[in-house]
């Protein structure tokens, strides 16, 4: 694994010292805003999980290697690169690798990273799921088959509203993976604090999410969690202006007939234009409040295990 994988010093040592450490993914530099604002939210995400107590860990491929840790030159490079850096999932990797390339690491890469470095929590924006249409063209993202086996807790800011949040509901309770709502029973949608559906459980502190991991994982039950962060009620989107948004997104999506990984940035990006930058900016607030949460419940984790 050494050959493959690289931990930032400061990281390696909060592991071993069993410090709280929060992943941090990094299709949101790449893919997910335009430079240089992807540059700055990655740092900006960084400083709120130090400033909550705990040690960030933005992971990406450089050269084919895995870095857990980005520098500052390194998240640069990569938000620099943009989407010509090659966006990583659980299929790609030994592609990635193997021929030296970088690669920003999606919801699922990012999970099956931390969970090789010992990082049990991650923050993200929002998870991918099943898209609309899926029934017909069977595009369901990699990410719910990670949360299935893959022992991390994912802070996010619920499914991204541009998908079907039943279905991906569903999905997740066939595959056992607890969705949870962070002093919320309402599911969040991303850029959206609330939506018509509920979530499995609400839980009001860090330490009662905490103590859900601990117990879920020290029962042998393998998989992951979901914990749904919704975004600041003063600092959400309009809803009918992101759903018009997302309508005509999907539109010019199927006109274009772009599938698979290429969806979910081509739809963010078409959705940011639309509504002006509306849904940038939220987007921004609400990885940054992920941020802070996933702080904090891993601080709560550890301070259980000591």
């Amino acid at each position: 694994m050494r050959d493959y994988l690289k931990i930032n010093p400061e990281v390696n040592e909060a592991l071993a010292r069993k410090q709280p450490v929060v992943a941090l993914e990094s299709t949101i530099i790449s893919h997910g805003m335009p430079y240089p604002e992807n540059v700055k939210t990655a740092l900006a995400c960084e400083a709120k999980v130090r400033e909550a107590g705990a040690i960030p860990a933005t992971i990406a491929i450089i050269d084919g290697k895995i870095i857990v840790g980005l520098t500052v030159a390194e998240i640069e490079l990569i938000g620099q690169a943009g989407e010509t850096v090659v966006k990583t999932s659980r299929r790609d990797l030994p592609y990635v690798i193997s021929n030296k390339l970088n690669g920003a690491l999606t919801v699922s890469g990012t999970m099956i990273v931390s969970a090789l470095a010992g990082i049990k929590f991650f923050a993200t924006g929002g998870i991918g799921g099943v898209h609309r249409g899926a029934e017909i063209t069977m595009d369901i993202s990699a990410d719910l088959e990670e949360l299935a086996h893959t022992n991390v807790c994912v802070v996010c800011a619920g499914i991204k509203s541009i998908l079907d949040l039943p279905k991906t509901l569903e999905y997740l309770e066939t595959k056992g993976v607890p969705v949870l709502g962070y002093q919320t029973d309402s599911l969040p949608a991303f850029y959206l604090s609330t939506s018509p559906y509920k979530v499995n459980y609400q839980l009001k502190t860090p330490q009662a999410i905490a103590q859900l991991a601990k117990t879920k994982w020290d029962l042998g039950l393998q998989g992951g969690i979901v914990v749904t962060n919704p975004i600041p009620k003063a600092l959400s989107a309009d809803p009918e202006l992101i759903d018009q948004a997302i309508d005509q997104a999907l539109k010019a999506m199927q006109a274009a007939k772009i599938q698979g990984k290429e969806s979910t940035p081509f739809l963010l990006k078409r959705v940011a234009e639309i509504t002006g930058g509306q849904s940038l900016q939220a987007n921004i607030a609400l990885v940054l409040n992920n941020c802070r949460l996933a702080a904090e419940i891993a601080k709560a984790y550890w301070n259980m295990e000591d």
